[in-house]
């Protein structure tokens, strides 16, 4: 294993004394491992995210201006403790209540809902929770009861995070990412295991000639493992379910080819003019686009295809100024 690391189990502290260190405007809550955007802003809904590590910028990446007011670092691949979340909700409330944004693993649902229920509890803060299920891979699967929560939690955080940011009342909040999460679907694959620090070694073998169609951003299993292929056919086996379970013609939509790590952006551009290509002959209109490292999975190679559908509504909120560490357009 060849990092860029010190110890092996102090791997997320140190990151978040970097984090520290590159964006002075960011408060870091060491002990508890929290990212702040800095003091609540009084009347403003909270839009708070986190999980494991090794997704970034994936979640503390994205706060700041238009985004999250927090984000919950749990060590890699391992959901926040309840307390962690706890001490988040009640950190970011400015009052007007807090969205948590989950996506659909086992830990993280159970542990942001009994922070909910302590910060309720505890300090009476209003909490409302939107779980993200996008992933049209696998129904069931590792961490999970449902499908998972994965690119589209970056696109519901943009535009939740505009939402808030104008003002919205908390239940207007949450209808909107509700309804951004209904209205996402996505599929990731991978050319490469990735390899999580502690344990020294690739989470899963694969042969160099094939490659894992479903992958999970944890490493976990695929619809199938199948011969490696052009791009032109990775695109299409990557589209192809999106599309088969929701109609995106008739309207806009917002389109990411997100990077799971590894792989470099000449190859992540040219996986994204295929899938446009696709999606373009299918009869679909891309109004807004991403290409990038958005929800990694540490160092693995491959991709994944996010698509949203929108209306005039969210193409306005994903237009909205925002200024973190991982977008940043409109300042």
């Amino acid at each position: 294993m060849k990092k860029l690391i010190n110890d092996p189990s102090n791997v997320l502290a140190d990151s978040l004394v970097g984090v520290a260190a590159a964006h002075p405007e960011l408060r870091v809550d060491h002990v508890n491992r929290i990212i702040y955007r800095g003091t609540p802003t009084a009347g403003k809904v909270a839009v708070i995210s986190g999980g494991g590590s090794g997704h970034e910028p994936l979640h503390g990446g994205f706060v700041g201006l238009g985004m999250l007011d927090a984000a919950i670092a749990g060590e890699v691949f391992t959901s926040p403790t309840p307390d962690q979340v706890q001490e988040a909700t009640k950190g970011a409330d400015g009052g007007a209540g807090v969205l948590h944004i989950v996506k659909n693993y086992t830990g993280d649902v159970m542990n942001f809902e009994m922070a909910a229920e302590l910060a309720e509890a505890d300090a009476g803060v209003r909490v409302e929770t939107v779980v993200t299920n996008d992933d049209v891979a696998v129904e069931d699967s590792t961490w999970t009861a449902g499908r998972r929560g994965v690119g589209i939690t970056v696109l519901l955080e943009k535009i939740v995070g505009a939402a808030a940011e104008e003002g919205r009342d908390l239940a207007a909040v949450a209808e909107i990412g509700r309804r951004v999460n209904a209205s996402g679907r996505s599929m990731g694959m991978a050319l490469t295991s990735c390899t999580v620090p502690s344990a020294g070694k690739p989470t899963f073998d694969l042969p160099d000639d094939m490659m894992e169609m479903g992958v999970g951003i944890h490493g976990e299993p695929g619809r199938h493992r199948v011969p490696l292929a052009s791009a032109s056919d990775i695109a299409a086996q990557l589209v192809e379910p999106i599309l088969s379970d929701l109609d995106f013609t008739g309207g806009p939509t917002i389109v990411m080819l997100n990077g799971m790590g590894g792989s470099p952006l000449i190859e992540l551009y040219l996986m994204y003019g295929e899938v446009a290509r696709i999606l373009e002959s299918s009869g679909i209109t891309i109004a807004r686009n991403l290409v990038g490292n958005y929800i990694t999975s540490l160092d693995m190679a491959g991709c994944s295809v996010t698509v949203l559908k929108a209306d005039d509504d969210l193409l306005r909120l994903w237009d909205a100024p925002v200024n973190t560490a991982g977008l940043r357009w409109g300042i």
